[in-house]
């Protein structure tokens, strides 16, 4: 068979042209967007949630590196302009009102938008022959006064009533604080201000505020407190040999990352729950968010209302976490390479990397805030027209794959709607739930490791079913939701799929049960933010695109051999 040499290049042509488009994408063919090295600094609260974020960009050529020196350094940071970016757990005020330090942007323009949310929890270290006790539970007032030196031992007949009764032998309390300025501290005294106001005062040589320090000298003495710098330090402590009485505060992604207990907190509708991020979206529907624009302060929260949610499922002491980014056309620090990565940057993170945080002990943030926090990033484009940012985002957020928010129901908190509910042997009076071991309760669990469903407060093994609100060791599915796989875990709803590749192109992974297993794996980036091909397809298309240089001059070699035989 003789092939013309006009079909040979016909056949060429159609090929390369395949080959560009599925290389284009579908906005055609387009330059990788231009990124340059960002560096952040601040809260350790959120330091887990934010490396995760970091390693994850980095496959797409997004160069970030985030220093966990806590909330009140990175605050500092940002307004020395020594980073590009800042997290934090509380704004600007001014000055901080324990210190007297300096606590101001020093005249940089800044915008603060929510990142993540999570639970402020209390790790503990309490051993009893030998066997770690791991399902402790204390009313506020009991945490309180452990923190400010009025109770001092694990016998205490307050922490013995808070557990109906099964006491603990004398075991010297430890309380851990961080050294240095941290939002923990100021996430767990802006609670007691609101809700223990007279013994933080006592504390705090009777100043009544937050306060991103805690005071050593708390109260009349010292007392057995010890201070750690640091989320890292304050854990490594706690899990230490010699910290049998220890307890602290911490949010909840470092304990539930080694796998040591955390308190069990008693919220106003009577029952005893844990910081999972079920129980933080519920008590964070009662947040009061900033809601002018115009205030410096937009978009912070005011937890009054939180501490004190009726609902059953609330764990009481829940928050937020902000990035603060600056704003301004003439930063000295800005170029728009800079800009691009941290509009990039902060893109990936309150939207799809939203659906990966729940996991690792946070809780993600629910459609108004994920919008609100794009229009915020979108101010970044606005002082540089350099900047991509396709603002549609703001309105129309569904490729986010948020757990929180379903297709076709944007203002329903569905995270909050499934959540379940305790368990009965999680009230005053009752329980504490699981088995009796020794003079305690240790881990329902036979292998006395977490729990497989964290939100079903019994405690309830793998395979277990019931209905959200069953007793002591059973796990439960809640109303609304589905347990397919039979894990005791909800599933997540259809469409909201948190593996979803969104616009962004970072996702990948799937799963099966409300987020609680999400992986995220990254592809790489076009210019416009959208998904650039996989590896597997864009070895395929260079397979074709060699194909079409080489095989027609074979056929053309073989064409010409066999008219010489002719």
């Amino acid at each position: 068979m003789i092939v013309s040499r006009t079909r040979v290049f016909r056949v060429i042509a159609i090929l390369l042209a395949m080959n560009f488009a599925v290389l284009a994408g579908p906005g055609g063919a387009s330059a990788a967007p231009t990124y340059a090295l960002v560096q952040g600094s601040g809260s350790s609260w959120a330091a887990n949630a934010v490396n995760q974020w970091v390693a994850t960009v980095a496959a797409s050529n997004m160069r970030v590196v985030y220093t966990a020196n806590g909330a009140a350094q990175g605050r500092k940071d940002y307004a020395n302009k020594s980073t590009d970016f800042g997290v934090t757990d509380s704004p600007y005020r001014g000055k901080d009102p324990t210190t007297g330090a300096t606590d101001s942007p020093l005249g940089r323009s800044f915008a603060y938008l929510p990142i993540v949310s999570g639970g402020t929890s209390f790790p503990y270290h309490v051993e009893v022959g030998g066997k770690m006790v791991r399902n402790l539970r204390l009313s506020g007032e009991t945490i309180a006064k452990i923190f400010t030196n009025k109770i001092t031992n694990w016998n205490d007949p307050a922490i013995t009533a808070d557990n109906n009764g099964v006491a603990l032998p004398s075991i010297p309390i430890i309380p851990i604080v961080r050294a240095d300025g941290a939002g923990i501290t100021n996430q767990f005294t802006t609670w007691m201000v609101s809700q223990y106001p007279s013994l933080w005062q006592e504390c705090n040589g009777g100043k009544l505020a937050p306060s991103d320090y805690f005071p050593l000298n708390c109260g009349e003495t010292r007392g057995p407190q010890k201070a750690q710098s640091g989320s890292d330090g304050v854990m490594n402590y706690v899990k230490s040999e010699g910290a049998n009485g220890a307890i602290a505060m911490e949010e909840y992604s470092y304990p539930l990352g080694a796998n040591f207990p955390v308190l069990k907190v008693l919220n106003k509708a009577g029952y005893y729950t844990l910081p999972t991020q079920y129980n933080v979206a519920v008590a964070l529907t009662q947040a009061q968010i900033n809601d002018d624009p115009n205030d410096p302060n937009y978009l912070t929260q005011k937890l009054d209302n939180v501490y004190v949610n009726p609902d059953k499922r609330t764990y009481p002491l829940s928050s937020y976490v902000y990035a603060i980014i600056p704003t301004a056309a003439n930063d000295s620090r800005m170029t728009t390479a800079k800009r691009q990565t941290i509009v990039d940057f902060l893109k990936y993170s309150i939207c799809e990397g939203q659906s990966a945080v729940g996991p690792i002990g946070y809780s993600p943030l629910p459609i108004n805030l994920v919008q609100a926090g794009f229009a915020q990033v979108n101010k970044l484009k606005l002082a540089d027209d350099g900047v991509s940012f396709d603002a549609s985002i703001i309105q129309d957020v569904k490729n986010c794959h948020n757990p929180t928010f379903i297709p076709g129901k944007p203002s329903e908190n569905y995270l909050a709607k499934i959540a379940p509910f305790p368990a009965d042997c999680d009230r005053p009076g009752k329980g504490p739930c699981g088995e009796t071991v020794g003079s305690f309760n240790e881990n329902p669990d036979d292998d006395g490791k977490v729990p497989a469903n964290p939100d079903a407060t019994g405690g309830g093994k793998k395979g277990d079913k019931g209905t959200g609100t069953v007793d002591g060791g059973t796990g439960g599915t809640p109303t609304g939701a589905t347990d397919a796989d039979g894990d005791g875990v909800p599933d997540a709803p259809t469409g909201a799929d948190p593996g979803v590749v969104d616009d962004l192109g970072l996702g990948g992974g799937t799963t099966t049960d409300g987020g609680e297993t999400a992986s995220v794996v990254a592809t790489t980036l076009s210019s416009d933010g959208s998904a650039g091909p996989p590896g597997v397809l864009t070895a395929l298309v260079v397979g074709l695109f060699v194909g079409t240089l080489v095989v027609p001059t074979v056929v053309s070699q073989t064409v010409s051999r066999r008219r010489g035989r002719r």
